[in-house]
């Protein structure tokens, strides 16, 4: 037990908290979106509940994956059309899969629906149920999970470390969820820019899983969106965001003056 209470630990937990800070980010942007299609006084609820329950199925998949991580990563069945598409997919491939086709969904689907309205004031939509929202966080958050915890057992070998960062981590997240849609509350211009944002999640949940399917469409090898790739798309639609809501503010201001 005292072997817990060392140095290098603390070191490690302190790097583990970050990388789930790090790698929660767009988990944290379909939290805060996810939870505004609830009535307004239940969604902060939504959003503890949700990731509450998370965090608690996120240490028992890290349980889990210490013990049998060679079975999420065997091969379950493969597709083999030679020039068209092949692949060898386990539990993991397979799970990162649904998980980017399931935001590319979500977000083109929301997306439609913000440019269909005729009034941006009203939503048309029937508010969704408490538990249904919940569910679809607790899923998403798993699916997010799978990079972090794999992340976390290369850092570590001691499932208390990794857990205390889990929670740690969990915590900060109920925090900033709440925070983060006050914000995109205050600002609705921005739900583009995170629906954008989850779009591009998506694509690189693709990516990733063809990467570790060893998938090949029409001869090509599918390959994955490195990081720094991904942070650097993400910089470029926030700085344009920015950029096109600033001169947007001029303009309107000039066309003021000479009216």
């Amino acid at each position: 037990m005292e072997e817990l209470f060392t140095l290098d630990n603390f070191f490690t937990l302190c790097m583990l908290i970050l990388l789930q800070a790090v790698l929660g980010f767009d988990n944290l942007l379909y939290v805060s979106l996810e939870s505004k299609r609830a009535p307004p006084d239940k969604q902060a609820m939504v959003r503890q509940w949700g990731i509450g329950i998370a965090i608690f199925l996120r240490i028992a998949l890290l349980f889990i994956l210490v013990n049998v991580i060679e079975y999420f990563q065997d091969p379950i069945f493969g597709i083999h059309l030679s020039g068209i598409i092949e692949g060898e997919y386990n539990i993991h491939s397979l799970i990162v899969l649904l998980g980017g086709i399931f935001l590319i969904y979500t977000a083109t689907k929301e997306i439609f629906h913000m440019i269909s309205l005729d009034d941006l004031g009203k939503d048309d939509r029937e508010p969704q149920s408490v538990k249904s929202l919940i569910t679809w966080i607790v899923v998403v958050n798993l699916v997010f999970s799978f990079d972090s915890i794999l992340s976390a057992m290369a850092l570590s070998d001691v499932f208390a470390v990794m857990a205390t960062a889990i929670i740690i981590g969990g915590i900060l997240m109920v925090k900033l969820a709440d925070q983060v849609s006050s914000f995109l509350e205050k600002n609705r211009m921005f739900e583009v820019l995170g629906l954008f944002i989850l779009f591009v999640v998506g694509i690189m949940l693709l990516g990733e899983g063809g990467h570790l399917a060893h998938l090949h469409l029409f001869g090509h090898a599918i390959t994955p969106m490195s990081k720094a790739t991904f942070y650097f798309v993400i910089g470029v639609l926030v700085l344009t965001d920015v950029v096109q809501s600033r001169y947007q503010k001029r303009l309107l201001k000039m066309r003021a003056l000479k009216a």
